[in-house]
C-alpha cells in the first residue's frame, strides 16, 4: 500500500520526465522459535514517465519491499531518492547497501516483540 508520494518532473528536448517516488507499507510474516509474528514494514517504487504531447511513450518502474519496520529510515532514504533524482533503473545500486544494513532492523523488532 502507498502511504505516500514524492513527485519530481524534469523537462528536456521537449520530453517531460515524471518522477514518483512512493513509500509502501506492508506486512511480513516472520517465524521466530515456532512462534509467527506479523511486522508492519516499509518499501519503495519509483517510477519514471516519460510524456511527450502529454502521452506517455516510455515507463520505467522498479521497487524493493520489506526494507525495514522502521518507517523513518525509510522515509529518509525515499528522501534521498528523491533529492537526488534517481532513476528506477538506478534502485537497486543505491539501495544495496542500506538494505543490508538495515535487515537487523527485523531482529531488533522481532525481539521488542517477544521481550514485550
Amino acid at each position: 500500500m502507498v502511504i505516500e508520494s514524492l513527485v519530481k518532473v524534469n523537462e528536456f528536448e521537449g520530453i517531460k520526465y515524471n518522477y514518483i517516488y512512493k513509500l509502501l507499507k506492508d506486512k511480513v510474516m516472520i517465524t521466530y522459535k515456532k512462534q509467527a509474528l506479523e511486522l508492519e514494514c516499509y518499501g519503495i517504487e519509483i517510477e519514471r514517465q516519460d510524456l511527450k504531447d502529454n502521452k506517455i511513450i516510455n515507463s520505467e518502474k522498479d521497487f524493493v519491499k520489506n526494507i525495514s519496520p522502521q518507517k523513518y529510515k525509510v522515509y529518509n532514504l525515499l528522501k534521498m531518492l528523491y533529492n537526488n533524482g534517481v532513476s528506477p533503473i538506478h534502485l537497486i545500486d543505491v539501495l544495496g547497501e542500506y538494505i543490508d544494513e538495515y535487515i537487523i532492523d527485523f531482529d531488533d523488532k522481532i525481539n521488542m516483540c517477544i521481550n514485550y
